[in-house]
């Protein structure tokens, strides 16, 4: 809090993310936030990726004390808990979404198609999952 108060401190905001028409309560959902497009969206080299893992049974979650700017979300829905995205042949078995949800065609969406800006206090995303298999 005393941080936020300092001046030329940069502000500060909250994302409230809801998930839906998830097909189980089964397993987690794996939520990666970025800001590099060079790491979106696995955001494995992205140290400044914000990622959480929630019971499947949770349909949102909150982050808090994000600087405001430009941001893209993923989200898998991890069925069996094995900490990735389960495919067969490339083709995901397991859900997945993206902030703003965007088409998908062949593999995922371009950061540029996810990308939201955070430009006020508050801010929400909400993600519908995709099944393919």
């Amino acid at each position: 809090m005393a941080a936020a108060s300092l001046i030329g401190a940069a502000p500060v905001a909250r994302l409230d993310v809801a998930v839906d028409q998830l097909r189980s309560a089964k397993g987690l959902i794996r939520v990666c936030l970025t800001a590099d497009p060079d790491n979106f969206p696995a955001c494995v080299d992205d140290a400044d990726a914000v990622t959480r893992s929630v019971s499947a049974g949770v349909h949102a979650l909150t982050f808090e004390g994000l600087p405001r700017g430009s941001y893209a979300i993923a989200v898998i829905h991890d069925e069996n808990g094995n900490a990735k995205l389960d495919t067969i042949a490339g083709i995901p078995r397991e859900g997945f979404g993206f902030s703003r949800n965007p088409p998908i065609r062949f593999g995922a969406p371009r950061f540029a198609a996810a990308r939201f800006t955070i430009a006020s206090d508050a801010d929400r995303q909400q993600i519908r999952m995709r099944y393919i298999l």
